[in-house]
């Protein structure tokens, strides 16, 4: 909360509603910290002027247009907006754009915004069409329908400036006399009570060391055994639940549930223990007595029974509520940059507040259930001394008991008292916890569907032969994806996968590598069904390359040795240098040892595909798959990684799925995938022979690039 932001609105702002689009960097110098990013830019830019950015990976193009919104501040030099200086626009105004940022935009203009960036088609195929839900960041929809959403949710707002970036006391003598000769005949009794105090706090103290370990143990193996599941869980898991969800069960639920091992269940031994030997003291002094003081706590059991199921129910619903406000802040954090590209901040906020005030709502509803327990415990306890006191005098009055007698038991009877009004309190903490604890097992007892079979074995040495039959597959909202899919792909051949957005082709590599089990037919290598093995010696056989390229927080070369983890620092640098990616990580400060945090945030999106294709080879795969691996690669780079990539792939079978055709022209075989089925299969040369599916494809990137 006392952190500060670094970008803020000048005093004198300016009044400007609409921006033209005059756009002027005057000597603008730009520094990562010691790490120089940009040089002496200066730049004039006209209303309506259509510019591009390209360069190298990581040679400043995202950082160009994170200037023109303010996200940083340039190291020197000025940029002009319509002749102002940047920083005298409020950040609002300056970076007011898009849908994001029109919730009140009609449908029409939804239409006609998708209907520019190419999505109107795919979402007229969707069952529920514009109203289909989509999960977190877009789980449901393939790499290239969510960038065509985004692209669609930047033309909405119609913007001046448009960027388009690789789209949780006091007694009388004689009174004191009748006590003291009342007294004599527990003089014994009292001395063993003093010896059983002694006794209790030195057990205390051993319990108190006992159980802070014991409970900690027990909380380090929850922990580990919950974070061991969640690694075997499949991606469906992940893509059903926002991941916030997910991390405040492994983090929040376990700690509450520390608390109650820690100091719950050692109050609960204690107090038992001190309770137990008060009743029988209880019942040495008088049993008529004693069964006064007990009359209350059937009553008390009676209603803690009933109050448990409200509580029960409470804790439950506060538990809902507080993954809600978990999962949008973590949704939040990572869509920052988005959030405050199209001004959501305010709207974000009120979504914010909304979820706060539902969990506060939730939290005094629970809270008020709890604290009945407490003052129906006390309430009970007054009237059983007050049962006592009532009987004690009419007994002393007919000579049935002596005066010391009632006071003796008096006193027992509020020590009494005392340890089930603890008792209650950790009754009220295991049920608010249970709430939590079943939660934590409702993610334990979550089933793997894909796993390895009782009689699974070692996956023998892949040689690279890889062929699907008959194969049918269908994600869990019932959609079909493979429609009897069929092929072989020979040990050391490259398949290049092509296709539209949605066809299935990530689904294909998906498959080979087990990440979901087929409905029907049989993913086969080397002649033997992926199902028949253990998933750690298939995998740990392949390289694999997925669209989405994430960062480890750590060094460059931690994160390039992921996959190896015995691999020298020579084989590091040597897969790097094969992929291109020594030449930047050269450049950079302390070089492989650079820390880099989570997701990669100090790198371009190209360099976390240069590392990851490093991490991807260093593991020597027998089988190479490539998923939009050079996306984010300016075309040299690509060039020069194609060119490293020959002897790489020389004996080693290989899937390439890459939007550019010009990246798996030299592939052995190309696939058209459409609709999830094989519709052209062939080489280059051949499939423009016979004039289909890819020839159309590729004529149409040909004219583009031309028309450029």
């Amino acid at each position: 909360m006392n952190t500060k932001p670094k970008i803020k609105n000048s005093e004198n702002q300016v009044e400007e509603d609409r921006i033209k689009g005059n756009i002027e960097f005057k000597n603008v110098n730009f520094n990562y910290g010691d790490e120089e990013v940009l040089e002496n830019i200066n730049l004039k830019v006209s209303p309506g002027q259509t510019i591009a950015i390209i360069g190298h990976t990581g040679s400043g193009k995202s950082t160009f247009v994170s200037l023109l919104c303010r996200f940083y501040e340039c190291t020197k030099g000025e940029i002009l907006i319509d002749g102002y200086n940047i920083k005298d626009f409020n950040l609002r105004r300056l970076r007011k754009n898009i849908a994001y940022g029109l919730p009140a935009a009609s449908m029409d203009e939804v239409r006609w915004a998708a209907g520019i960036a190419g999505a109107d088609d795919f979402i007229n195929k969707m069952e529920e069409g514009y109203d289909t839900i989509v999960g977190e960041r877009g789980v449901g929809l393939s790499g290239g329908q969510k960038q065509r959403i985004s692209l669609a949710r930047a033309l909405l707002k119609n913007p001046s400036i448009i960027i388009l970036d690789d789209t949780t006391s006091s007694l009388d003598i004689q009174t004191e006399n009748n006590i003291r000769h009342s007294l004599d005949k527990y003089f014994k009794l009292s001395l063993i009570y003093l010896v059983t105090v002694i006794i209790n706090g030195v057990c205390l103290n051993i319990k108190i060391k006992s159980m802070t370990d014991i409970g900690q143990s027990v909380i380090l193996n929850i922990r580990k055994d919950l974070f061991e599941h969640l690694q075997k869980l499949p991606f469906s898991y992940y893509d059903s639940r926002p991941h916030g969800k997910i991390l405040v069960r492994v983090v929040n639920y376990v700690n509450s549930l520390s608390d109650l091992l820690l100091n719950g269940i050692i109050n609960l031994i204690t107090d038992s223990f001190s309770l137990i030997v008060i009743i029988v003291f209880m019942f040495l002094i008088d049993v008529r007595l004693t069964l006064i003081g007990l009359v209350g706590l059937p009553i008390l059991v009676g209603a803690a029974f009933t109050i448990k199921s409200l509580q029960r129910k409470a804790f439950q619903i506060l538990s809902s509520k507080s993954s809600n406000v978990n999962a949008y802040i973590h949704e939040s954090i990572c869509g920052m940059k988005v959030t405050q590209s199209f001004s959501r901040e305010k709207e974000n906020l009120k979504i914010f507040n909304e979820l706060s005030d539902n969990y506060r709502k939730a939290w005094m509803h629970a809270i008020k259930i709890q604290f009945l327990m407490g003052p129906f415990v006390d309430n009970i306890g007054n009237l059983v001394v007050v049962a006592v006191y009532i009987m004690g005098v009419a007994w002393i009055a007919n000579g049935s008991i002596t005066i010391g007698v009632l006071i003796a038991f008096i006193a027992y009877i509020g020590r009494f008292w005392g340890p089930i009004n603890n008792i209650a309190n950790t009754y009220n903490a295991i049920i608010n916890n249970m709430a939590y604890l079943e939660r934590i097992f409702e993610t334990m007892d979550e089933e793997p569907n894909v796993k390895d079979l009782q009689d699974a074995y070692e996956m023998p040495k892949i040689k690279g032969l890889v062929e699907f039959k008959n194969v049918n597959f269908c994600y869990d909202d019932g959609q079909r994806i493979l429609n009897d899919v069929n092929f072989k792909a020979n040990k050391g051949e490259s398949i290049a996968l092509v296709g539209p957005t949605g066809a299935g082709k990530t689904t294909i590599i998906n498959l080979i590598s087990r990440f979901y089990d087929i409905e029907s037919g049989e993913v086969l290598i080397d002649g033997v069904n992926v199902r028949d093995v253990l998933l750690n010696s298939l995998r740990k056989q392949m390289g694999i390359m997925l669209q989405d390229s994430f960062i480890f927080s750590g060094t460059i070369m931690d994160n390039i040795r992921y996959g190896k983890l015995d691999a020298t620092d020579k084989e590091v640098v040597a897969a790097a240098r094969v992929v291109r990616a020594h030449e930047f990580i050269s450049t950079l400060s302390e070089g492989y040892n650079t820390q880099v945090n989570e997701r990669g945030s100090r790198l371009s999106a190209g360099q976390r595909q240069l590392i990851s294709f490093a991490r991807a080879l260093l593991a020597d795969p027998r089988i190479l798959i490539l998923d939009e691996a050079t996306s984010s690669i300016d075309t040299e780079t690509e060039m020069l990684l194609q060119k490293g990539l020959e002897e790489l792939l020389k004996g080693r079978t290989s899937f390439i799925i890459a939007h550019r055709l010009s990246t798996i022209k030299n592939s052995d075989r190309i696939m058209y995938i459409d609709h999830g089925s094989i519709v052209e299969s062939g080489s280059h040369d051949e499939l423009m022979k016979y004039k289909g599916e890819y020839y159309d494809l590729y004529m149409s990137q040909y004219k583009m690039l031309e028309a450029i």
